[in-house]
């Protein structure tokens, strides 16, 4: 019998990605991947540590698995427990301490070993999880098998991990180590085997993924302006999107790709964090707001329809009230048509969290209402430009109402239409009629009977089953 396999996954598009090639390391083992713990024989936590107070919510997730695994083995089953991701790389040793249910932690870069860890921890009788959560001198790339599942029309793709930055507030460096770039021939044969699978859409995936600097196959060294050109040769890829970047590697090449790539979509996640050139040092990004809005310039030059998205934390230890005034004159703008703020918080072993000057949460809770009330306006106006425009969307699920589904636009905004489910996993052109604040609504147009609405919907299938 199958043995059934439970991941919870927290964070970032990497920890997505980092699921699903665990469960590829875990098939040859015969288990399969369930949607609940209740009756799993495994369940990992693959943790995120850059929201606040992420050990406490691992910890009390714990508490919840540890009744649960109680009840199973009073019944006479067996359940491992594991904890993975960057909680895990940072916390190893208190999880085991603190969560004794706990038969297995491990890092970002060491699930590649899970097969091994599995069997030492059901012959484990020491009363003490194993752990492992070193950095290996060797790749995990290079011991992971091939694709065991289908990724479905839109798919992550791992080109590049860790960071090499050192953001005072990030965790990123400790927890996923230094900057590592996949070979070239190693990310297309990847790609492909995705294409093959259905995929349509790849979104390469990297913790500063614009660093990029893989072997190409030509022995020298690619870039990630080469390396999505090289993909958009794939036949079967129609759209190329990456994330997360930082603003100084963003070279001419890459700027350059944005302009000449029709498969690379016209959205961009380029996170500044803040718009105050003295927060800006104190935080090492190492480049300032104009800078900054140079990038971007740069960017619009080459592709004037780019919509932009972008991070913020607010309330960074010292800020003033200048400082975030100079961060709402950069959103002004820049003029963002997505982006992300959140409330600066302390991570355990960052330079920022040893910093006196922390900023009062009232006056953070206060700067964060007023930076997203400028942002939501951005979105919302931007969304309402939509309105009337013919987009194309790749169709990738169900929408919540009958007969309804779900894509994406170029600009990653969510799009929902009344369709026959044939559709699913195509491009269509959609017709934009309503929008909200995070969706836009509308009817695909076709080229034989113009417009699918509720009245013409019936009359179109009959007409492709040959019924009139």
């Amino acid at each position: 019998m199958a043995k059934k396999l439970y991941i919870k996954t927290y964070g970032c598009q990497m920890n997505v990605y980092d699921t699903v090639r665990m469960t590829d390391v875990l098939a040859p083992l015969g288990y399969k991947t369930v949607d609940s713990p209740d009756a799993a024989d495994m369940v990992i936590l693959n943790t995120c540590h850059i929201r606040e107070k992420a050990s406490e919510k691992v910890f009390s997730e714990l508490g919840q698995l540890r009744r649960l695994k109680e009840k199973r083995e009073s019944d006479g089953d067996r359940m491992l427990i594991g904890v993975a991701g960057c909680v895990a790389q940072a916390e190893g040793e208190e999880i085991l301490r603190r969560a004794k249910q706990v038969d297995m932690v491990f890092g970002p870069q060491t699930y590649h070993r899970l097969p091994e860890m599995v069997t030492k921890a059901l012959g484990n009788t020491s009363g003490r999880g194993i752990s492992d959560t070193d950095f290996p001198v060797e790749s995990k790339f290079d011991f992971l098998p091939e694709e065991s599942q289908t990724h479905g029309p839109s798919a992550f793709l791992s080109v590049q991990e860790g960071c090499d930055k050192f953001c005072t507030f990030c965790v990123v460096p400790y927890t996923r180590g230094a900057e590592f770039s996949r070979p070239v021939t190693a990310i297309v044969d990847e790609a492909k085997r995705l294409v093959a699978n259905g995929t349509r859409e790849v979104t390469l995936l990297g913790q500063n993924v614009n660093g990029y600097h893989g072997e190409g196959a030509d022995g020298k060294t690619w870039r990630l302006g080469r390396l999505l050109r090289e993909l958009a040769e794939v036949d079967g890829i129609e759209r190329l999107r990456y994330v997360t970047s930082h603003p100084n590697d963003m070279d001419d090449e890459l700027i350059d790709t944005h302009r000449d790539l029709s498969e690379l979509m016209p959205y961009l996640h380029l996170p500044i964090q803040s718009g105050s050139d003295r927060v800006l040092e104190m935080m090492n990004r190492k480049h300032t707001g104009d800078e900054y809005r140079r990038v971007i310039d740069k960017l619009r030059d080459a592709c004037p329809e780019l919509a932009l998205s972008s991070d913020f934390i607010v309330g960074f230890p010292g800020e003033s009230d200048r400082d975030f005034a100079d961060t709402l004159r950069l959103v002004t703008d820049v003029n963002y048509a997505q982006a992300y703020s959140f409330k600066y918080s302390p991570r355990p072993g960052t330079p920022a969290a040893s910093i006196d000057a922390q900023v009062p949460e009232d006056v953070k809770s206060t700067r964060l209402a007023m930076l997203q009330e400028l942002l939501n306006a951005q979105q919302m106006a931007f969304n309402q430009s939509m309105i009337g425009k013919t987009l194309s969307v790749l169709i990738e699920r169900k929408g919540r109402e009958v007969g309804q589904l779900g894509g994406r636009s170029p600009y990653m905004q969510s799009v929902f239409v009344q369709a026959p489910e044939r559709l699913m996993g195509q491009i269509v052109d959609v017709k934009i009629e309503t929008a909200k604040p995070n969706s836009l609504t509308g009817s695909v147009v076709t080229g034989d009977f113009g417009v699918f609405d509720a009245h013409n919907m019936e009359h179109a299938k009959a007409a492709m089953e040959g019924r009139i």
